[in-house]
């Protein structure tokens, strides 16, 4: 199992970034969430098998949301207790 914690930057809050993560998250085998930072970005949290989150974040970066991020940091996390599910925070 892979945990990576990945925040974007960019035009990403007020254009439906949150939800359509979710929507893309439900054709992959992975769990975690999403949400929006007070300083304009969007973190999200997601786990899975290696090539599940690999997938995942890729589909992010070529959906219509690519168009929206300038910037994009990724780091490998330990979580203490596994996602169940995929939401929105």
């Amino acid at each position: 199992m892979k945990a990576t914690r990945v925040l974007y930057e960019g035009y990403v809050q007020g254009v439906g970034f949150r939800w359509t993560t979710k929507r893309i998250a439900h054709g992959y085998d992975v769990s975690g969430w999403v949400r929006n930072l007070a300083d304009g970005r969007v973190e999200l949290q997601v786990s899975g098998e290696d090539d599940e989150v690999t997938a995942f974040l890729r589909a992010i970066r070529e959906s219509t949301l690519g168009g929206h991020i300038t910037g994009e940091h990724a780091t490998e996390i330990q979580l203490a207790t596994p996602f169940k599910g995929f939401r929105i925070v």
